[in-house]
């Protein structure tokens, strides 16, 4: 369990859990082609984003490895595969995915291997992600501020 003082500086800086709203996160639809998702990819800079169905359901992600992948299984590259393949054809269904509601406790365990977590509601609604990188932040802010708001003495 995280001590409350340290879980409860971590999230000061956040309203809302870490989350990075879905209106402002890179995602394709599961029916975009692979060359879409991979021009998306590259513009953005990220090597992975989630992917969602036409009501934002969450349906796993898609990397740009995966792409090349398939591009490169055999040794004559096919590259029209990237134009008539759908995004649903290889996304990824493995990635770890937050649950609302979520503690900082579940983020800290599940975002050790990955960078983002993306999150759902419920009815598996996408609503956004958290990555490594906020979380980062809040532990820099903590390490930095909680000598300035608390008193620590040795057990």
């Amino acid at each position: 369990m995280i001590a409350p003082i340290i879980d409860k500086m971590l999230n000061e800086p956040y309203q809302n859990g870490f989350l990075i709203d879905a209106n402002n996160v890179a995602h394709v639809k599961k029916d975009h082609s692979l060359m879409h998702a991979t021009l998306l990819l590259t513009s953005v800079g990220y090597n992975k984003i989630p992917v969602l169905d036409n009501n934002d359901h969450y349906c796993g992600t898609i990397s740009l490895a995966t792409i090349m992948k398939v591009m490169y299984q055999d040794k004559d590259i096919d590259a029209a595969q990237i134009e008539t393949m759908t995004v649903a054809d290889i996304l990824e269904t493995q990635q770890k995915v937050l649950h609302i509601p979520y503690t900082t406790e579940d983020i800290l365990h599940l975002l050790v291997d990955c960078n983002f977590l993306p999150v759902v509601d419920s009815n598996n609604v996408f609503k956004g992600i958290v990555t490594r990188k906020e979380i980062l932040k809040a532990i820099n802010y903590v390490a930095h501020e909680i000598e300035k708001k608390y008193v620590f003495i040795e057990k």
